[in-house]
Order: structure tokens, then C-alpha cells, then sequence
């Protein structure tokens, strides 16, 4: 276990002292403007180290490792673009991020969090459909929209041969079924370190049917 009083050795990843502070860093960052913007619900802030940050730090564990370009669409409070890109920073640096906000507030946090943890990223605050296609190798949402709702907006920014990954709660079959009435698409449903009733979905060969 680390020193500091954080780990990641539940979803195991090994990472040094200095990538754990930078995410106690940034966890500090949400709490702080939690209380302006709301990023993340105040109840869960009371678990906010696994409920977001462990949560977030998985999707690093299924991401290609010769994936450069991450897109994270509706990225909010940086959950999980910020961390990831935290991650990336030791153990994967020539990856880079692209932030998607629609929201001017969340779009000028994000900006600050970059700033202040040195990341290599870009945040665009604008509606993920109305932007040029990004060519992204890998596309993220977290707690965005349904999966049918996702699936346009994915096809629209990936490369041909990149995938998604959606971390869906316990629900995440039936939002699977409902996308398959407007999609083709191939996945992968890879159960949640933090909830075992939910999905990290790594999708790819998204078709409109």
C-alpha cells in the first residue's frame, strides 16, 4: 500500500506516490467548486475517492495501451478524463485528451484542473454533435446519456477502428437491448471493480442499423 493515505491497489494499478497526490489534488480541486457547480452530487462526496476516482481510474486498465487520442464527451467534472489523463501522465505520456463540456462553468473548471496538474489536454466547450468529427481511438462517457443516445454521437468523433468505453450502472442490459433496435454495434461488458452490479462496455463497430 502507498504511503499516502490513498491507493489504487482495488482496481490494481501501480502508481507512484506523486500520481496519488495529483489525484488527491484534483479531488480537492471538486470539493472546492462542488460547492459553486455542482459536479458531483454532495452525498457522494462523503465516498467521493472510490465512488469517482477509483471509479474513473478502471477505465484506464481496459483502454488500449496504443491508444494516443482519448476523447471524454460530457466530461463535466473531469470524471473520468481528468483522472485518466492524470494516469496517463506516468504510464502512458504520449497520450493525450480531449474534454468535451457543453457547459461554460464545468468547461472553465476543467480548464483550471488542467492548469494546476500540468496535464496534456484540451477541453472544448461545446456540444459534442456540433463540433468537427475529433478521431478519437478511444471515446468516453460516464453518466451522460443512454446508450442509443451515445452510440450517434460515438460513431460521429471515432476513427474506424477505435472503441468506446461507457461505465453503465446495473441497468446497463437493458440500455444494450434498447440500442440494438437502432444500432449494430460488437461489445465487450467488463464487470465494475467499484460496483459489481455495473459494466465498464467497450464497444466498437458501430453501424446505424
Amino acid at each position: 500500500m502507498m504511503a499516502t493515505g490513498r491507493h489504487l491497489g482495488m482496481i490494481d494499478l501501480d502508481v507512484s506516490r506523486e500520481t496519488i497526490e495529483k489525484l488527491e489534488q484534483f479531488l480537492a480541486l471538486i470539493k472546492k467548486w462542488n460547492t459553486a457547480i455542482n459536479l458531483v452530487s454532495k452525498p457522494s462526496l462523503a465516498m467521493a475517492w472510490d465512488r469517482h476516482i477509483l471509479d474513473s481510474a478502471q477505465i484506464f486498465s481496459v483502454t488500449p495501451e496504443s491508444a494516443i487520442h482519448f476523447v471524454d464527451i460530457g466530461s463535466g467534472g473531469g470524471l473520468p478524463g481528468i483522472v485518466l489523463a492524470v494516469l496517463s501522465e506516468e504510464l502512458a505520456p504520449d497520450r493525450r485528451f480531449t474534454l468535451v463540456e457543453s457547459d461554460q462553468r464545468k468547461a472553465a473548471f476543467l480548464r483550471e484542473a488542467s492548469r494546476a496538474l500540468c496535464l496534456n489536454l484540451t477541453v472544448l466547450s461545446e456540444r459534442a454533435d456540433s463540433i468537427s468529427p475529433l478521431g478519437a481511438e478511444v471515446l468516453s462517457a460516464r453518466a451522460f446519456a443512454p446508450l442509443s443516445q451515445l452510440l450517434g454521437t460515438a460513431q460521429r468523433h471515432l476513427l474506424p477502428d477505435g472503441c468506446c468505453l461507457f461505465p453503465k450502472g446495473e441497468s446497463y442490459m437493458g440500455e444494450i437491448d434498447a440500442a440494438k433496435k437502432e444500432w449494430t454495434f460488437e461489445y465487450e461488458a467488463i464487470t465494475s471493480k467499484t460496483d459489481p452490479r455495473g459494466a465498464i462496455l467497450k464497444i466498437y463497430g458501430i453501424q446505424h442499423v
